[in-house]
């Protein structure tokens, strides 16, 4: 198991410390960062930033939004920046929500299943740098009966092959990204409720007929570092509780139902209840300790250092943390501490 370093969403007022943790990564010889986007700073040009000012590490979009783009543009911004990195460049994929595909981008949200088969597909075909044609129920190329024609991407990659990641919650995406993806991003992976979702992958790979050998698995962790784990989960909770309380509408919020199928389903539902009344403060003293250390990295080098392992044990393959500390020097620390602890663990 590796280790990665999730930045989230860039803008919030960090950026020069984003860009100097990334540096810090690449120092301590991690695996790749990864950037965010939802309907503010997009991933791609906070991506190639980064590359511009590390040398070893992998950079990744976690996710780029499939409404966003068409996937030709999602071939080419691929190209562009594996060109770049000098072949640093992982490309992970997400359908996003109703809200945000509909509200931001104007797509609605239908059949995401059949959108990410036939967007995949067509991505990898442009990136082959074949002559794009497809005829799929969502996805025409050309366009029947106009002008246009199939066209090659004209940007060699570095690689034959740049992996396509996606970020999948529910029972039917899993399967999908184990028939279709080289890796997983999942949230909120927990290696006690793990099993099931891997289960799923492996049915999706099946399916395929394919091997997962190669397959990562790369759960983003939220990392706090401290003497008092049980204090250092209160620094965990307003994020716990915006996805499971917010990140969606009370009908259709992902997060929430993974909660659910975790074994939370009563907290869930009280921490949607306030957050969406808007009782910010309730909705996170509602998020269980429970949920929060089992999704997380708290504490001592020590008591992380055993929870690596069971994140391993569990499938991880790379584990990305999301340092969530007061100020840049004390995520610094914490990026070394999580290095010190994976060697520690005997994971690395």
């Amino acid at each position: 198991m590796r280790l990665g370093l999730n930045l989230g969403y860039w803008g919030a007022g960090n950026d020069a410390a984003n860009l100097a943790l990334a540096k810090k990564a690449d120092e301590l010889d991690y695996a790749v960062v990864w950037a965010a986007e939802a309907y503010g700073s997009d991933a791609p040009t906070v991506l190639s930033w980064m590359a511009a000012q590390t040398s070893r590490i992998d950079i990744g979009s976690a996710v780029l939004q499939i409404p966003a783009r068409t996937p030709a543009m999602t071939a080419m911004t691929a190209a562009t920046l594996d060109t770049l990195s000098g072949g640093r460049f992982r490309l992970g994929l997400g359908v996003s929500g109703p809200q945000v595909s509909e509200g931001w981008h104007g797509v609605k949200f239908a059949s995401p299943l059949g959108r990410t088969r036939e967007y995949v597909e067509i991505v990898r075909k442009a990136l082959s740098r074949d002559r794009v044609r497809y005829e799929g129920e969502h996805f025409q190329l050309p366009l029947p009966g106009g002008p246009g024609k199939a066209l090659t991407l004209t940007v060699h990659p570095v690689r034959e092959e740049i992996p396509v990641y996606l970020a999948a919650i529910g029972p039917k995406n899993l399967e999908l990204t184990g028939e279709i993806a080289n890796g997983w991003l999942p949230v909120f992976f927990s290696p006690e409720h793990a099993g099931e979702q891997l289960k799923l992958i492996q049915a999706g790979a099946a399916k395929a007929e394919r091997s997962l050998d190669d397959f990562d698995v790369v759960p983003t962790v939220p990392l706090v570092v401290g003497d008092d784990w049980k204090a250092c989960a209160d620094a965990v909770r307003g994020y716990a509780a915006l996805y499971i309380g917010g990140m969606g509408s009370r009908e259709k919020n992902f997060y929430n139902q993974l909660a659910c199928r975790m074994g939370f389903e009563r907290e869930a539902a009280e921490v949607q209840q306030k957050y969406l009344g808007k009782d910010y403060e309730g909705a996170m003293a509602a998020v269980p300790l429970e949920f929060i250390d089992a999704t997380s990295l708290l504490g001592p080098k020590e008591r992380i250092a055993e929870r690596m392992q069971a994140f391993s044990e569990a499938g991880a393959t790379t584990l990305t943390v999301a340092p969530a500390m007061p100020d840049p020097e004390s995520s610094a620390h914490a990026l070394e501490v999580a290095a010190e602890a994976i060697e520690l663990a005997g994971v690395a």
